[in-house]
């Protein structure tokens, strides 16, 4: 049984998918739905539209700059959204924390400044919560250097137990230095499976063909990190530039969910990204992602 791509044709990027008992739901970059738009989905194919997770912003930023959130479940009635927004004061991209009761929001941040903001490096963003076996919280996040000519580092740190601030210095683990990551390393997100821990990144110009998912295997969730070499997911005949991706497990199985464009809008600023899944499967500890398929056989 077949699955079509993109699995949401409207305008998604940089996604990210909780489950709860209610089913599964998605969040994005801003767009027609509002700051974070937001789906949701029984089987991860069909989805509907939700709404605007984020309805009310911090008086700290701008409506129309809200990008790539992914939210932390605590409990059933807790969850908390990592966001990147623009600091009006800074000029930079910083990060936000929201807080909510459902999945689907209202999330609410009352702060008056951004959660971290390291404008003297280009600021930070896609900020990526991750937790471990042992129940510890991890923060990942990428200092925008490329937005004023300087290196982009993947940061990690660990979080306090409730998710609302940082615990001990941030940690560098790696920064763009392979030919296919152009200028940037962004988008982490960790993975830890049978003891081992696995960090997905996005490198390169997210609206060039030359966008892709590269993979680093970490001694622990605060590395050190060891990059496997060429990108795990590229470009195909019937997508462009996938990225940001993030990895949802079901069952036994894991998928990777990412955005991707139609190859015909290269050249065009910005193309749309939608919504797209890939299998991901393991040959021992060596991950593998299937390539865009707009007709995809490994139907969740």
């Amino acid at each position: 049984m077949t699955f079509s791509n993109p699995v949401y044709d409207g305008g998604f990027a940089d996604p990210h998918v909780i489950e709860t008992a209610a089913g599964f739901h998605a969040f994005a970059t801003n767009g027609a739905l509002g700051n974070v738009q937001t789906l949701r989905s029984a089987d991860l194919v069909k989805w509907e539209q939700v709404g605007d997770a984020l309805p009310r912003l911090p008086a700290w930023t701008t409506p129309g700059k809200v990008w790539a959130p992914e939210i932390a479940v605590h409990a059933p009635d807790r969850f908390v959204m990592y966001y990147t927004t623009a600091d009006d004061a800074s000029g930079r991209q910083c990060l936000g924390i929201a807080v909510a009761s459902l999945p689907e929001g209202p999330y609410v941040d009352n702060s008056t400044r951004p959660f971290l903001c390291q404008a003297d490096e280009g600021g930070s963003i896609d900020a990526s919560p991750f937790v471990d076996s042992s129940g510890d919280r991890y923060l990942y996040w990428k200092n925008d250097g490329n937005a004023i000519g300087q290196d982009t580092w993947i940061y990690a740190s660990r979080l306090s137990p409730d998710g609302l601030s940082l615990v001990g210095p941030p940690v560098r683990l790696f920064k763009q230095d392979l030919p296919w990551e152009g200028n940037l390393v962004e988008a982490p997100y960790m993975v830890e499976r049978e003891g081992r821990f696995h960090l997905f990144y996005s490198a390169n110009a997210y609206d060039k063909a030359d966008y892709a998912v590269g993979h680093a295997t970490c001694d622990s969730p605060l590395g050190p990190c060891r990059k496997s070499g060429d990108p795990i997911l590229t470009s195909s005949d019937d997508a462009a530039g996938p990225g940001h991706n993030m990895v949802l497990r079901k069952g036994d199985r894991y998928w990777f969910v990412y955005h991707a464009w139609d190859p015909a809008l290269i050249g065009v600023d910005p193309p749309g990204r939608t919504l797209w899944l890939s299998e991901l499967t393991w040959t021992n500890h060596t991950p593998k992602v299937q390539p865009p398929l707009k007709a995809n056989p490994a139907h969740p």
